[in-house]
């Protein structure tokens, strides 16, 4: 067990925060990091802070439903993304890094941008939870982090790609080469009725 209550990736622990610290990480099924510098700002010619593109790694239940609720969406029970993100396939992330002047070492980590992939890990993937920071929308972040975990199921060979969307963003994934079922949509959905 590590210092931050976890066991291993895929095993159910329950949530411990304090009011100091809101942490508790977790491993989606593809959990090796693989990284990828986007955005790089340089003052006096050094880098003092970088965005990031990540997938793998643990990622922090916290850090994501604070991300969730800045664009909106109603505040979900942490116990609930824990085992969601724990299930996931593929979880790709945008991180924004404050770097030190004096030798260029992280000094801060911000999450900016998440998507959850969930998959049979053979044809098919499904992106959930596609959200990017709204202080930082409008910079090509999002097209970025779509992009990049397209390339990366390519690269697994799944090459079928779903997600569901509102219809305010139907034209951005529209130009990522997303469209409706062209043979009528063949998607049923169940829905408690009471």
């Amino acid at each position: 067990m590590s210092a931050r209550g976890l066991q291993r990736p895929g095993s159910l622990v329950s949530l411990r925060a304090t009011k100091e610290t809101k942490t508790d990480l977790v491993a989606p099924q593809i959990s090796e990091i693989e990284e990828e510098v986007i955005i790089e700002k340089e003052e006096d010619g050094k880098t003092t802070s970088r965005i990031i593109f990540r997938i793998g790694g643990m990622i922090d239940v916290f850090e994501v439903e604070d991300l969730t609720e800045k664009v909106g969406w109603p505040r979900r029970q942490p116990q609930k993304v824990k085992v969601a993100l724990e299930n996931s396939f593929m979880v790709s992330s945008l991180y924004k890094q404050s770097l030190s002047p004096d030798d260029g070492s992280v000094v801060e980590e911000k999450l900016i941008g998440i998507i959850r992939v969930t998959s049979d890990t053979v044809f098919n993937a499904t992106l959930w939870d596609v959200t990017v920071d709204p202080e930082y929308q409008g910079e090509g972040l999002g097209k970025t982090i779509m992009e990049m975990t397209i390339r990366k199921l390519l690269r697994l060979d799944i090459k079928t790609i779903s997600l569901f969307a509102e219809p305010q963003v139907l034209d951005f994934y529209r130009k990522l080469g997303f469209w409706k079922d062209p043979q009528g949509i063949r998607a049923m959905f169940w829905y408690p009725r009471w």
